[in-house]
């Protein structure tokens, strides 16, 4: 009796010592990962912010069959949440406590387990590196007992479980947002009508290089001119080409922004007015990226031999840019409508 009354006492010292040294054991632990991404900061900032676009990069969503979604009644910014179900990986939530757009976000990450609920800090930071943006992605908190005990006795840390987590989502991360970046399309309207109208523009002559290079600043000249004096502006910019010769690299080209009527210009200014007339036209609309400019103008010239049309020689061909670098960083967004004037048969012209 004597003997198994000492071996309680030394298992009991011995779960007592163990539960201790698990108490006492630093239980602290905070875990990041950085990557590069070919994106604008705010488009990156953006997919991130909004929960319901973790489906497409969270680590954790491809590593159980039974996980179900829910969001809340706001899923981006402060106060924007969404919670899952799973029988295999555990219940949990998180919440946004703080947004800065497009330089950080801060979270709370609430997870339910076996072992208890616990809660963790997550944040994320964006800055702007050239033409990319570095994304950090980081958790800290403190472990429970139950925790502590539990990877006492695993292979891997809890710090070494999440890091390869943390990393695989932005691997993902940067996939999809570099893919979204990329999305285009391209679509022949067909044979159409423009309306033309009054405009102010300005012209000028570079290497076909050049041309994407110059053309903003041009547009920012028209619009402070008109600004200066009180001119309304009129539907969207848009630029001519007045001539375009690729073989010899040299384009002549105006950019302009219609108005609502004739607006008479002082002699010597370098902002001039025009009228672009009513005429039939084929319309192409490319949505995406100005690379891909020269498909979407492929595309609709080969509509155009596809369809024995006859491209008109005396009117310039134009760009009419609905929605423009200006007004979002997301190339995916940019809208933009080509128009080649036709040779209108002669007894359209007659009439």
């Amino acid at each position: 009796m004597k003997i198994i009354k000492y071996l309680f006492f030394l298992i009991l010292i011995a779960i007592i010592a163990g539960a201790i040294y698990i108490a006492t054991k630093d239980g602290d632990y905070q875990v990041e990962d950085s990557i590069s991404i070919a994106a604008p900061t705010s488009v990156v900032y953006n997919e991130v912010n909004n929960y319901h676009n973790w489906e497409n990069w969270g680590p954790w969503m491809d590593d159980t069959d039974d996980l179900i979604i829910n969001y809340g009644a706001n899923t981006s910014g402060e106060g924007g949440s969404y919670s899952w179900k799973s029988e295999e990986m555990g219940d949990g939530s998180m919440v946004t406590t703080k947004a800065i757009p497009d330089s950080s976000l801060d979270q709370e990450l609430t997870f339910k387990s076996p072992y208890g609920e616990s809660t963790s800090q997550v944040y994320w930071n964006f800055e702007e590196v050239a033409d990319s943006t570095l994304v950090t992605w980081g958790i800290k908190g403190s472990q429970s007992f139950m925790e502590k005990l539990t990877f006492t006795f695993q292979d891997q840390s809890f710090t070494e479980m999440l890091k390869p987590m943390l990393s695989e989502g932005l691997q993902k991360l940067k996939k999809v947002t570099e893919n979204k970046m990329n999305a285009y399309s391209i679509n022949v309207d067909g044979i159409t009508q423009h309306g033309g109208g009054f405009y102010m523009y300005t012209t000028t002559a570079s290497k076909v290089s050049q041309v994407r290079v110059k053309m903003p600043q041009m547009f920012t000249d028209v619009s402070r001119y008109m600004e200066d004096n009180n001119i309304t502006q009129s539907g969207n910019p848009f630029v001519l080409y007045n001539q375009w010769d690729r073989q010899n690299n040299s384009a002549i080209y105006s950019v302009g922004v219609f108005t609502p009527s004739l607006v008479i210009t002082p002699a010597e200014s370098s902002i001039l007015n025009g009228m672009l007339p009513v005429q039939t036209v084929v319309k192409t609309t490319l949505k995406g990226d100005y690379k891909y400019m020269q498909k979407a103008w492929d595309e609709a010239y080969k509509y155009i031999a596809d369809n024995n049309l006859q491209p008109s020689e005396d009117q310039a061909v134009f760009e009419v840019y609905k929605v423009s670098a200006e007004q979002t960083e997301n190339p995916s967004k940019w809208v933009t409508e080509i128009y080649i004037p036709l040779v209108q048969p002669e007894e359209e012209v007659l009439n």
